[in-house]
């Protein structure tokens, strides 16, 4: 194991009037409340130049030195996985994931995800939690993904996410024919009846979608969405939810709609398609170190691409 960084931050303003492990865990959330406990406990963390208890009250303000200890990953073996890496520096990996790539290690899927990948291309991520990966895309959807390469590095991230300063935008595929752009402000959580699914439900987190029309079809839109939120599923069930559902959508989608007078080719085409036609085209961030905003950008996969093209040329 690598020697731990120190990781320095100041309590916000909002959480005055927690505990501290209660606003260590919203400052810190890439590690677990029971582990920033312990380090608490154990005097890892210091505020104010304090040694504080994990119930003691903070007041906003006050400066946090954290001396973490990062265990590598047992569960997480290196593999020799492709990536395609867009951008790389001493901090920061852009990269672009392909669909069917399992972004973390679950349950039936103990090997061969982005994770696996990136402990091969670099052991030292070993030391961070999920070895660097800041945010994530479902399975099939493909797209842009920053990956941190030290930890002071993944709390600056996941703080511009949690201010929602980072620019994330997609292109989404979806059934019907879209009259214009709009946002879509539903809370998301846990599906009542089936746990395996998300849904707008009234007690979900606060979950906001912007999308705006780039390309209208005969029965179908390309779309543009740019997130303010990051909830698990979140443009594939806000656009089920105003019934424009992404095309392919294996678990939202619902029966594929085929427009009157639809060709045999392209219907063919469509029906093939087995999953959400969702690209993650767009992402803005500032450097951590340098403080310069960069973006990135990357056009849709080569199948999302041949589909769009068969439906311009039907629609034409």
């Amino acid at each position: 194991m690598s020697d731990p960084e120190t990781l320095e931050a100041e309590i916000p303003s909002e959480l005055a009037g927690k505990r501290l492990d209660q606003a260590l865990a919203l400052m810190f959330p890439e590690f677990s409340r029971s582990r920033l406990t312990q380090w608490v406990k154990e005097g890892k963390v210091q505020v104010d130049e304090r040694t504080l208890k994990p119930k003691e009250t903070v007041f906003g303000g006050e400066r946090v030195v954290l001396l973490p200890e990062v265990e590598p990953s047992e569960q997480c073996q290196a593999e020799d996985i492709p990536l395609n890496i867009l951008y790389e520096d001493n901090t920061l990996i852009i990269l672009n994931k392909p669909a069917g790539l399992v972004v973390h290690p679950a349950a039936g899927n103990r090997t061969g995800t982005l994770q696996n990948a990136l402990l091969h291309h670099d052991p030292s991520l070993a030391t961070i939690p999920r070895a660097g990966i800041v945010h994530r895309l479902d399975k099939d959807t493909s797209g842009l993904m920053v990956v941190a390469r030290s930890l002071q590095a993944h709390t600056h991230l996941v703080a511009q996410l949690q201010e929602r300063s980072v620019k994330r935008e997609y292109q989404a595929l979806v059934q019907g024919e879209v009259i214009a752009g709009g946002t879509v402000d539903a809370p998301i959580g846990r599906h009542p009846v089936d746990r395996k699914r998300m849904a707008v439900v009234p007690s979900g987190k606060p979950a906001i979608s912007h999308y705006r029309v780039e390309e209208r079809f005969n029965g179908y839109t390309l779309l543009r969405v740019s997130l303010e939120t990051g909830r698990t599923h979140q443009i594939r069930v806000h656009m089920a939810h105003i019934r424009y559902p992404i095309v392919g959508d294996p678990v939202y989608g619902g029966r594929l709609r085929i427009p009157p007078g639809l060709p045999d080719e392209v219907r063919t085409v469509l029906q093939s398609f087995r999953r959400q036609a969702l690209h993650a085209t767009q992402l803005g961030l500032v450097h951590p170190d340098s403080g310069d905003h960069l973006s990135w950008q990357a056009a849709p996969p080569e199948d999302m691409q041949q589909l769009i093209e068969v439906l311009r040329q039907w629609s034409a």
